[in-house]
């Protein structure tokens, strides 16, 4: 692999893992039409760190106020960590005792086609609440809805942070905010799964340092311009047009799956 290869690899990752078109459906129409692949486990982990890392760069501000607050045990602050703790036990329950038959999704092409459709409509629903969601936090309740929406989005195809967003949005919580409670609760998914592949890193071969280094540092920078386009198409209510390219990109595959 060179350079430029690990490069776009890395982009390729920090993009569609923060914008709402699904990381895990692009990498395998990748595979199937194109012909790529992720380059050994080694880098896998390396770029999934690096967009964890991403998101803890972009919300540092928020993230040193949820230190200082937890320091000095504002409650509001230990509440709204503790909904993220909660909003987390979705998917670990769901992404540890079904990891085998989530796995076995990622060789069935024709789910991701279809995930995708259903990513889009799921993406077109936020025009009707964008406007009226106000609430700074979601509930108990709340929480866990929407770590049930991104346990469901383990599915190749499913956006974890497009359907974890537009729950938060249906539960009445502000754009910026359900915006913000996505991506902090995903740090733990995304270096839980890492770590979940960590065993398998000393029987694959994997790319040099300055391979990795370079994948993993365009994951990260491509990552951090995902969340603030993410967060400007939020605020500015366009977010819904991600919908059509899920439409457009399921569509085309499941087309290219038919044909091929």
């Amino acid at each position: 692999m060179s350079l430029w290869e690990a490069a776009v690899l890395g982009a390729v990752q920090g993009l569609t893992e923060f914008l709402p078109v699904s990381s895990s459906g692009h990498l395998v129409i990748g595979q199937r039409v194109l012909g790529i692949d992720m380059p050994g486990v080694v880098f896998e982990v390396g770029v999934h760190l690096a967009t964890a890392i991403s998101i803890l760069f972009a919300y540092r501000s928020r993230l040193g106020k949820l230190f200082s607050g937890a320091l000095h045990r504002d409650t509001k602050v230990i509440r709204y960590l503790t909904l993220l703790a909660v909003a987390s036990i979705p998917t670990a329950i769901v992404g540890i005792l079904g990891r085998n038959f989530f796995e076995s999704l990622f060789e069935t092409p024709i789910m991701v086609g279809v995930a995708l459709l259903v990513t889009g409509c799921v993406l077109w629903t936020s025009q009707r609440v964008l406007a009226s969601a106000k609430d700074p936090i979601p509930s108990w309740g709340g929480a866990l809805l929407i770590g049930f929406a991104q346990a469901v989005a383990i599915v190749p195809g499913i956006s974890r942070s497009g359907t974890t967003v537009v729950a938060a949005l249906w539960l009445g919580i502000e754009a910026r905010e359900a915006a913000a409670f996505s991506f902090l609760m995903a740090v733990p998914a995304i270096i839980g799964a890492a770590l979940i592949q960590l065993p398998q890193v000393g029987d694959v071969g994997g790319p040099g340092w300055l391979l990795l280094g370079t994948g993993a540092a365009a994951a990260g920078i491509t990552g951090v311009l995902a969340i603030r386009t993410f967060v400007s198409m939020l605020g500015n209510r366009s977010f819904f047009l991600f919908a059509p390219y899920c439409w457009l990109v399921g569509g085309g595959f499941l087309f290219y799956l038919m044909f091929s």
